[in-house]
């Protein structure tokens, strides 16, 4: 006989109305009915209704499940496998999110511009005020120059957090994706080039994709910069600097 709404409704801990919405719109139809008339749910039915629901909570409009579901080429495990993938990105994105708050809840309690002592504390042995003379000697008569001057001089023991946190999980991104063996110019590694480029401009400079080519060469010709991206993995920056010149060539047509 199947399952009755109200039970359906429990195991999935949605409402009945839910149920006969998604009735009424052909998105989950019941396989029968009981002598009275009242729905009557089969496993296959359940089995639609959880990927529905996967669906659902990673926030696909209801008719572009209707059309995933619909799919006759796409079985159930295939369903499973895509919404495994999508949950792990969601994962992964969760977690980025978490380190980054958790940065910026550390740096609100202290409130506080950087003395030398908490610039050390952030950057530890890669100090950027090391170097201080050097850039402003290379740089200091550009706009990004400036620009980064102006911005950066303003920044407190939490921005410099949060930024340390944003670039530390890009770099562990790319890292994994360089070990894990997918080429520097696939579309998922172009795109984390390019929110490296969308983390400078926000932070520092319009990063153009001029700069940018600029900033990959000096990446592998500088073997100061070459240590420090390639302490996430030997080989980072001569990967990242690929996938930098693939971006801006995809970007610039």
């Amino acid at each position: 006989m199947g399952y009755s709404v109200g039970q359906v409704a429990k195991f999935a801990d949605v409402t009945v109305r839910a149920l006969h919405h998604y009735d009424e719109i052909g998105l989950l139809s019941p396989s029968g009915r009981s002598p009275a008339g009242y729905r009557r749910y089969d496993d296959a039915d359940l089995e639609r209704l959880q990927s529905l629901l996967f669906y659902r909570e990673l926030g696909f409009p209801l008719e572009e499940i209707a059309a995933i579901l619909g799919d006759p080429d796409v079985d159930a495990t295939a369903h499973l496998r895509r919404q495994r993938e999508l949950l792990l990105h969601r994962i992964g994105r969760l977690q980025d999110m978490v380190a980054a708050v958790e940065f910026a809840m550390e740096a609100r309690q202290v409130g506080i511009r950087l003395t030398p002592e908490e610039r050390f504390e952030v950057f530890g042995d890669h100090d950027p005020a090391r170097y201080e003379d050097e850039v402003r000697e290379r740089w200091g008569d550009t706009d990004a120059y400036k620009e980064s001057a102006r911005r950066t001089k303003s920044y407190t023991k939490e921005d410099w957090l949060v930024i340390k946190g944003q670039a530390a999980s890009l770099n562990q991104r790319l890292a994994l994706a360089m070990t894990s063996g997918v080429p520097a110019d696939d579309p998922q590694v172009l795109d984390l080039a390019e929110e490296h480029r969308q983390q400078i401009i926000r932070w520092y400079y319009d990063c153009t994709y001029e700069i940018h080519r600029g900033l990959a060469e000096m990446y592998v010709a500088d073997p100061r910069f070459t240590a420090t991206i390639d302490a996430d993995g030997p080989g980072l920056a001569a990967y990242l600097r690929a996938a930098i010149l693939a971006n801006a060539d995809r970007a610039e047509g």
